[in-house]
């Protein structure tokens, strides 16, 4: 199951990257938390823009970033003072096949694929650093201290949507 995961991860890492080059960015994978970098950098340096974006798939209703995943991005960002715009992005896609268990066996669901691109600089602040987690709704939260609390993590127009 490790391997599946992995392989969708890194999937929705490769498009993303895919989709940014072909809209006049540059972007490039970093190789995420084996490296201790996030999972994408994406620079527009004609408009001084760098975003530090962590990407986040599953086939159920949640998805969660921990906290040092976070942590990874904003360290980069700050790096990258020279660039005026500076975003830490939250990827989530959930999948159109939901999974869950029921009676001992897994058992998938049709469901609309959703992607949400999170601006997340608002909690950057936070002390301590909190987890985030969204839901299929779009919803967001932070976890500090096992409580989730709601936040409204506003949505970052991509260069790719149409």
């Amino acid at each position: 199951m490790g391997n599946i995961r992995r392989s969708r991860g890194y999937n929705y890492e490769h498009t993303l990257v895919q989709r940014f080059n072909e809209s006049k960015w540059e972007a490039r994978r970093l190789g995420g938390s084996s490296t201790g970098l996030p999972d994408i950098v994406a620079v527009n340096n004609k408009e001084g823009i760098l975003l530090t974006i962590e990407a986040k798939s599953g086939t159920g209703d949640i998805l969660y970033v921990p906290q040092d995943q976070l942590e990874r991005c904003m360290v980069i960002r700050n790096m990258f003072g020279v660039y005026p715009t500076r975003h830490v992005v939250l990827a989530f896609k959930f999948m159109s096949k939901k999974r869950f268990r029921r009676k001992n066996k897994t058992v998938y669901e049709q469901r609309r694929l959703v992607e949400y691109y999170k601006k997340a600089d608002s909690i950057l602040d936070m002390k301590p650093l909190p987890a985030v987690k969204c839901t299929y709704e779009g919803k967001t939260f932070v976890i500090i201290d096992g409580k989730s609390k709601e936040v409204d993590l506003p949505e970052l127009p991509m260069p790719f949507a149409k």
